[in-house]
């Protein structure tokens, strides 16, 4: 009895001088815009009661979503580190984006560096004297073996900016100041600084906030109007929005475009006249209802690769033709399922898909699934022989998530569908077991909760093998046809333009004409049978 007694004394004692220590630990940034027409950024960092000989503090080097090692850290400059007395702590860079600190036991460290932000995209800081984007991942710094600590972040607008846009949880009390349970949650929440346009509207009891940057001509009763549609769609798939606000940041370009998905937020892009345009606005809704159900299907429903994450390098999966590919059938079935899409439409976005995967050699030479890992080194690194040596994870794992959809339902008599599974999968996987998914277990959940076996369709994600799609395409009444089949019109096999006069070749496609004559990119057409060529379309037109 005594002896338990005291092991339960020894225990609360360990007990309340660790959550003494954890209170006293913490790790805060400041973020202001001295500079912001040069395009920085300076950075404040604060580290409390982590008492070492040094301390390494971190810059990640990709962001997750996009899939390519991105080396934030080249943007960093004027490291500096000091103690709460102010007296300056000797540092070193010890890796391209590692820092170590010889703080000495102190206390408290103050970390300060500048960041430049000139790049205009959805994963990429952008600063100038308008607005300012931050990419997390691209902004702020851990402290190594500390990414599950709590951290919170004051934002100092530059002069004449009134807003802050993000999906962090706001501090009470203290003005753009946000917190974040962990570095996690941190980086993938994005952060809008300036005087964008706001407007709110509840969707599926989830409070959505709209952040137009250098906005367009748009009507916003027509966009939350859509904007519902297309959240009470994908919501009803999975049967629960997991969110209690969503933040959409929208920026708006000359021309662009272009999406990245967060845990509550997204960030897209868009051209100015995407809304008085049906044609680009049925895409930019399109672009919305991918983005939107990436929150339930790989920020919470995902392979078991993509999380936890490690910042320092690539994150490899054979998965993302699963997570892109049937984001990208959802996307538009999702336009179909509320209208903005009639049949004809929507067979035309299939099309569409195929006409990507079919008509580009690439197909007969990477299995999706590689392409899924080639994602680090290809697919955000196009070049002039992209199309003849790879395939889209989105396009190709589109058409094999429509194929598992089509085949569930025709074998089950309309009984099932895709749906059920997806829905299936995110309560077992996130809900109810909290963690990500293997291949084979997905494949294996599919056929449980369908009845339905699929595996040759998994098959096919890990080879070239020619797929017959009227073999399920069938089964629902839809045949796909080859209209080029049988064509005899010549084709040299380029895609070429003009520049400065000259004709000059962009691509030589595999097996053309072209590539067993040896035309090369950057070669220049001059003349075909002694007629000058000039234009593309009047080398297309000799060649006929």
């Amino acid at each position: 009895m005594n002896i338990l007694k005291k092991t339960i004394g020894i225990l609360t004692l360990l007990m309340m001088a660790m959550t003494s220590m954890a209170q006293k630990t913490s790790i805060n940034f400041e973020v202001s815009f001295k500079e912001p027409q040069a395009h920085y950024g300076e950075i404040k960092m604060e580290i409390q009661g982590i008492k070492k000989d040094y301390v390494d503090v971190k810059m990640p080097v990709w962001t997750p979503g996009s899939y390519l090692v991105r080396e934030y850290s080249r943007h960093v400059e004027s490291f500096g580190a000091k103690n709460a007395q102010g007296q300056t702590l000797d540092h070193e860079k010890i890796s391209k984006n590692t820092w170590r600190i010889y703080s000495k036991n102190a206390d408290k460290i103050i970390v300060d560096y500048r960041i430049y932000g000139f790049e205009i995209s959805v994963r990429t800081n952008f600063i100038d004297d308008v607005h300012a984007f931050l990419s997390p991942a691209a902004t702020f710094m851990y402290v190594d073996g500390y990414l599950d600590h709590p951290v919170q972040v004051a934002i100092k607008p530059h002069a004449n900016w009134k807003h802050v846009s993000t999906g962090l949880n706001t501090v009470e009390g203290k003005t753009f100041t946000y917190s974040a349970p962990d570095f996690d949650i941190l980086f993938d929440t994005p952060i809008e600084v300036g005087n964008q346009e706001i407007f709110t509207f509840t969707a599926n009891n989830v409070l959505h906030e709209v952040a137009m940057v250098n906005a367009g001509s748009y009507d916003k009763d027509r966009l939350i109007e859509d904007f519902t549609k297309i959240i009470e769609e994908s919501t009803k798939i999975f049967g629960v929005n997991p969110n209690k606000r969503y933040v959409f940041i929208v920026h708006h370009f000359q021309s662009g475009g272009g999406g990245l998905e967060h845990l509550n937020s997204t960030v897209l892009g868009a051209s100015r006249s995407t809304y008085n345009n049906p044609r680009l606005y049925i895409n930019y809704l399109g672009l919305v209802a991918h983005e939107y159900f990436h929150l339930w299907f790989v920020k919470r429903l995902r392979p078991i690769e993509l999380g936890p994450f490690n910042y320092d390098a690539e994150n490899y999966s054979t998965g993302l033709w699963i997570m892109e590919g049937f984001t990208s059938y959802y996307d538009n079935l999702i336009l179909r399922r509320t209208g903005f899409y009639n049949e004809t439409g929507y067979i035309g976005t299939l099309s569409s898909d195929f006409n990507a995967v079919e008509n580009k050699p690439g197909n007969d030479v990477q299995p999706v699934a590689l392409a899924s890992i080639d994602a680090w080194i290809k697919y955000y690194r196009p070049d002039e022989n992209s199309d003849n040596t790879s395939v889209s994870y989105y396009n190709k794992g589109a058409l094999l998530a429509m194929l598992m959809d089509v085949k569930i339902i025709a074998e089950s008599k309309g009984k099932k569908k895709l749906d059920d599974a997806v829905k299936a999968a995110y309560h077992e996987f996130y809900e109810k077991l909290d963690r990500g998914f293997t291949e084979e277990e997905f494949e294996a959940l599919i056929e449980k909760t369908t009845g339905v076996s699929v595996s040759e369709i998994f098959r096919m994600a890990h080879t070239t093998e020619e797929i017959d799609y009227n073999l399920y395409l069938n089964k629902v009444g839809y045949t796909l046809i080859n209209r080029n089949e049988g064509n005899q019109d010549p084709d040299l096999g380029v895609n070429a333009n003009t520049s400065n006069g000259r004709l000059m070749i962009n691509s030589v496609r595999r097996g053309s004409a072209a590539w067993d004559a040896g035309l090369n990119v950057i070669d220049e057409i001059i003349a075909v049978n002694n007629n000058r060529v000039d234009s593309p379309a009047r080398l297309n037109s000799i060649i006929q």
